[in-house]
């Protein structure tokens, strides 16, 4: 566990790509990789790609290269995709509904079992087979079943001391796209998603990039536009 805290975040960060990555060359049958093969597909250098996995134990084998099925069944065991993983979901709204339908989360192990919310149109009602129950029932339920991650897509306003209420009950994952930095106990996990953040991101990039064009190409409200045609030439 000592070893396992001195991994880098970023190194972490970039598992869940490697085993996408592989597992996509796995349904295109290759069996076998070098990290320069690798490296063009992911767009990260062969040599940190092999640092990266010398953290866990290298895989590799020269003049060989990575079994593409093993480095991609031990990289699923540490990101530790090699169980199932019971989430549930408070509040009900796009976001939540719009989670509850993503079909991808079962074949990864993460099976959401049952949404919370307020709303009394949306009570008693299911999304894809999931049930939505008053959020008053939300703590007898986190107490007599066991939820390893609670996705958090309520409003900023309420969603301080749900967490803080999940955390008392025993919940020790939350994954959080409620627009507010949670503040819970040393021992509970947050992985906070803020949509907007990727969003200004990538407007910071298109700006950026079109402010070094020539004056024929300029921004008009911050988005790029390209010159009007004289149609009297």
């Amino acid at each position: 566990m000592d070893s396992e805290k001195r991994i880098s975040p970023a190194v972490i960060n970039r598992l869940p790509r490697y085993y996408r990555y592989l597992g996509d060359l796995l349904e295109s049958d290759i069996t076998r990789i070098s990290s320069k093969e690798l490296s063009a597909k992911m767009n990260i250098t062969a040599s940190q790609i092999r640092q990266d996995l010398n953290n866990f134990g290298g895989f590799g084998q020269q003049g060989y290269g990575y079994n593409v099925e093993y480095l991609h069944n031990e990289i699923k065991k540490i990101l530790g995709l090699d169980r199932l993983y019971n989430m549930i979901v408070v509040g009900g709204g796009n976001i939540g509904q719009a989670l509850v339908n993503y079909t991808n989360f079962e074949k990864r192990g993460f099976v959401i079992k049952a949404v919370f919310d307020t709303n009394p149109r949306l009570i008693g009602m299911t999304i894809r087979g999931v049930e939505v129950y008053d959020v008053d029932q939300m703590e007898q339920y986190v107490k007599s079943n066991s939820v390893d991650v609670a996705i958090l897509t309520l409003p900023r306003s309420k969603a301080v001391k749900v967490a803080n209420d999940l955390a008392k009950w025993g919940v020790k994952g939350m994954w959080n796209f409620s627009h507010v930095d949670l503040q819970v106990p040393d021992d509970v996990l947050v992985e906070n998603v803020h949509l907007t953040d990727s969003l200004m991101t990538l407007l910071y990039k298109i700006n950026e990039m079109y402010s070094e064009e020539s004056e024929l190409n300029h921004l008009s409200n911050g988005l790029p536009i390209k010159p009007m045609l004289d149609l009297e030439d």
